[in-house]
């Protein structure tokens, strides 16, 4: 169910080139794409913590699915206020799913390996970028983007119905007569978030974090194609790439954080990984070996794909089993934020300058700042929260 809410969400970026061209708009139309639907996601995580309640998390992801499918399938049509729309739904759908899996999670899992467990279930982001980056690039090339993003909202309708045989179990303990949300019950988990130091330290950083990941899955194949002057299709691949290392980085990165007992350390190397990736990026040329650039792509993406399992795990580790859709939600709230700001201004720079690889060299700057932050949490690592 993760892998196919992601690939909705990447797959249009995949098919950006030729969705361009048919909406006759710019690079920065990109940008404001993601803007848009992540904006919806923000509030859309927020009432995912009443729709979970109320309906159980497998319904909750079930529905924000069928969503997705709708939302993928509108960025199909050739006109402006369709891919708006398109956008919003993809937002409406993607933004419930992560805090209805860490509910599940949280229940299921002993808390000792909360990293790894969140890691291995946060893989199924990168997985489904592997679905878009292999299978949107051929597709548009032989019948166009419309029928390649077809295929994905299909593959988000399967992932919806593969919930059914679990729902009866996770969805048990919902409340049929919960209250909806409103507004004050939208900004709870906030709120909870900004006033506990943990989590808002970790919010800060996903915030950047987010901002760095998603400038990678969504601008890749148009620095490709544009700045290096690839194939869309070797483009697609070498996304792909990006994507599986994210996947092995994930998990990786969760059962180092669970055995070293220190998420903090590892939140920091990444960090300072990821700004050295985008430097990197700055200094490929047309001329660039293909062997390093994609290398450069695969520690790019175990990065700043791999770091989200490390993340919910911690958030998870340290508040209340009851607490952790809550948590989940008010950290997602400056994650998806992140998001929001951060495309559109990396589609500006590139635009400004007629290229992605500065763009790409100057995420180091809020990188930095989210450095400094981990590097003052100096406390030792959080303890497990008791059931």
């Amino acid at each position: 169910m993760q892998a196919a809410a992601s690939a909705a969400t990447i797959a249009p970026a995949v098919a950006a080139p030729a969705l361009l061209v048919r909406l006759g708009v710019g690079p920065v139309a990109l940008g404001l794409y993601i803007a848009a639907l992540y904006i919806t996601a923000m509030l859309s995580s927020q009432l995912g913590v009443a729709l979970v309640k109320r309906w159980g998390p497998i319904r909750t992801s079930q529905v924000a699915l069928v969503l997705s499918a709708a939302g993928v399938a509108l960025l199909g049509v050739p006109h402006l206020a369709a891919a708006l729309a398109g956008a919003l739904l993809l937002g409406a759908g993607y933004g419930p799913v992560t805090p209805a899996s860490s509910e599940i999670l949280a229940r299921t899992t002993p808390p000792e390996r909360y990293a790894m467990v969140f890691s291995v279930k946060q893989t199924g982001v990168p997985v489904g970028g592997v679905v878009a980056g292999l299978v949107v690039p051929g597709l548009t090339e032989s019948a166009g983007p419309a029928w390649a993003l077809l295929a994905i909202a299909a593959l988000c309708l399967v992932g919806a119905a593969s919930g059914e045989w679990l729902r009866a179990a996770l969805d048990r303990g919902r409340d049929a007569v919960a209250p909806l949300p409103s507004l004050a019950r939208v900004l709870a988990p906030v709120k909870f978030v900004a006033g506990h130091p943990v989590l808002a330290t970790l919010a800060a950083c996903s915030l950047v974090f987010s901002a760095v990941q998603v400038c990678v899955t969504s601008y890749t194949v148009t620095f490709l194609t544009h700045d290096l002057r690839w194939s869309l299709v070797a483009a697609g691949s070498a996304l792909a790439v990006a994507q599986v290392a994210g996947v092995v980085g994930r998990i990786v990165w969760g059962v180092v954080a669970d055995r070293s007992g220190d998420a903090r350390r590892v939140l920091l190397a990444l960090a300072v990984a990821m700004a050295l990736c985008g430097i990197g990026a700055a200094a490929l040329a047309p001329s660039s070996a293909p062997a390093a650039v994609i290398a450069l792509l695969a520690v790019y993406g175990a990065t700043a794909i791999g770091w989200n399992g490390v993340f919910l795990g911690t958030i998870a580790r340290v508040v209340p089993i009851a607490d952790a859709a809550q948590a989940t939600s008010g950290s997602l709230f400056f994650t998806y934020f992140g998001v929001v700001i951060g495309p559109p201004l990396f589609g500006l720079i590139a635009s400004w300058r007629g290229g992605l690889g500065l763009a790409f060299a100057l995420l180091a700057l809020p990188l930095a700042w989210s450095i400094g932050l981990l590097w003052r949490w100096r406390s030792a690592a959080p303890q497990v929260a008791a059931p």
